[in-house]
């Protein structure tokens, strides 16, 4: 997708196609089937994730086509029927998505994407759907707590050059952006995306010249209203900042500028920043800010700043990029309905594993909120429920579906909306700062801050309605007793 003669289409599992053209020789095509996207666990021990990754779902799905080359390569395969190749000479997709707007916070097991369409149709999209969805969720969900444990100050994405590859980079930049960077180093992703860039020198810059502070003094030369000088090339205390200083002196100043900071990369960052604030105060340089960067997540941020690291922006890079820590997001496709006769009949997954059963049937998503406006659960219902929360409504816990409980005195809103209809985009995309500004409101005002804290989160509930759970029981009794 970085504007690239690539036909993404053919980004898919091969059983994609094997199962498809099955279905096609049965003439089960024209079945309508839903699917459920949700994932099962919050990476790394977090009480919540960022949905992202949706902006290029839509560009996919409505791009999605087979040209020439591609229907001579599957045919090469020689296992598909001529009839199927020809059908997907005119394949478009004809299919309903409903989806999460991207930004809106989560939590394991609740739909987040639901794909209602056509069998093929929705078993085409399987692959595409989750990889963006895994890949900038995950992003965005690290970046997040990698700007909360900075507390304020700067995090920027620069982490293009440990990424697992150039796509990786660029949408990466993007889902940190939507989690709270204020810009990333990767000038592609800022030109596709309009989100601001930024970037200083490499050691490389101090090396080639014949000492460091003529390196300084042709960089404040070249960028005076943008001067950030790298002060870690040979030794921070002794040559680096004392260096930077006497660029500011010599340099800026009489030019009426001003030395807008100094970047760490290496070295003790909490010593040295601390010891660099004095002297670049003590010189009169009080406003000159000090960028860290080098192998950053949330965790060194805050060892960082308990310390007293004196410190105003991050630059993080390989831990954001890759999210280091815990890099698989695990976002699952499952059947959970098929239509007969214009009715869709719920289907569920059995799994020895008890967190790997499936919500059957077509259902609807809600954000239940108190009336000081948080957000105090979620609640499955099926689709065709009516719910009514002017009176105390009833729901069960799946956890604990002996205890009789109820919502009161709480508003809830319903968390999907329509994304495709019939094929066709019925949904206008926010511009990425109104994403990033959605992920921060809700945060501030919506999500309980005990489900913030990196150790031991509150858990986030996922209710059902009576309705959903008994329906979902006898499935498994049937199951059991088939």
């Amino acid at each position: 997708m970085q504007h690239d003669k690539r036909n993404l289409s053919m980004v898919m599992d091969f059983y994609e196609m094997t199962m498809s053209n099955g279905y096609f020789g049965d003439q089960d095509q024209n079945t309508k089937v839903a699917f459920d996207v949700f994932y099962r666990k919050n990476p790394d021990h977090a009480g919540f994730a960022i949905f992202a990754g949706l902006e290029q779902i839509i560009e996919y799905i409505s791009n999605l086509h087979f040209a020439d080359e591609d229907i001579e390569y599957l045919r090469e395969q020689n296992l598909f029927s001529e009839d199927f190749l020809n059908y997907l000479k005119s394949f478009q997709f004809q299919g309903d998505i409903y989806a999460f707007p991207e930004g809106t916070i989560m939590y394991p097991n609740e739909p987040i994407i639901t794909v209602i369409a056509p069998l093929i149709d929705a078993q085409l999209i399987e692959t595409a759907i989750l990889l963006e969805i895994n890949h900038q969720s995950l992003i965005a969900t690290k970046t997040r707590r990698i700007v909360k444990a900075a507390k304020g100050r700067a995090v920027s994405d620069f982490g293009a050059r440990r990424a697992h590859n150039m796509d990786a980079a660029v949408y990466g930049a993007r889902a940190a952006y939507i989690g709270g960077a204020v810009g990333t180093a990767t000038v592609l992703a800022g030109k596709m995306f309009h989100i601001p860039i930024s970037g200083t020198m490499a050691h490389s810059w101090v090396m080639y010249f014949g000492d460091e502070y003529t390196a300084f003094q042709k960089y404040a030369q070249t960028y005076p209203d943008a001067t950030v000088l790298l002060v870690d090339t040979y030794d921070v205390l002794q040559s680096g900042v004392p260096n930077a200083i006497r660029t500011s002196k010599e340099i800026l100043e009489p030019m009426g500028k001003r030395l807008k900071g100094i970047r760490l990369d290496s070295g003790d960052l909490a010593y040295l920043s601390k010891r660099a604030r004095k002297m670049l105060d003590e010189a009169g340089l009080t406003d000159c800010k000090i960028i860290v960067s080098n192998s950053l997540d949330e965790y060194t941020i805050t060892s960082i700043l308990e310390q007293g690291g004196c410190i105003d922006s991050f630059g993080v890079g390989e831990r954001l990029i890759t999210s280091k820590s815990e890099p698989v997001f695990g976002a699952v496709y499952k059947i959970v309905a098929i239509e007969q006769n214009g009715i869709f009949i719920p289907r569920i997954k059995i799994s020895e594993n008890p967190e790997k059963i499936t919500d059957p049937g077509l259902k609807k998503v809600y954000r239940i909120y108190d009336n000081e406006g948080h957000a105090i659960a979620d609640l499955l219902a099926q689709a065709d429920q009516e719910l009514d929360f002017s009176t105390p409504l009833r729901y069960v816990d799946p956890i604990k579906p002996w205890k009789n409980r109820f919502f009161e005195h709480c508003t809830a809103k319903e968390l999907q909306v329509p994304i495709f209809q019939n094929g066709k985009l019925v949904y206008k995309q926010p511009p990425i700062d109104e994403i990033a500004a959605y992920v921060k409101n809700q945060l501030e005002n919506e999500i309980w801050e005990e489900e913030q804290r990196f150790e031991n989160p509150h858990n986030h509930y996922l209710d059902m309605t009576p309705e959903l759970y008994e329906a979902k029981m006898n499935l498994l009794h049937e199951s059991r007793t088939a």
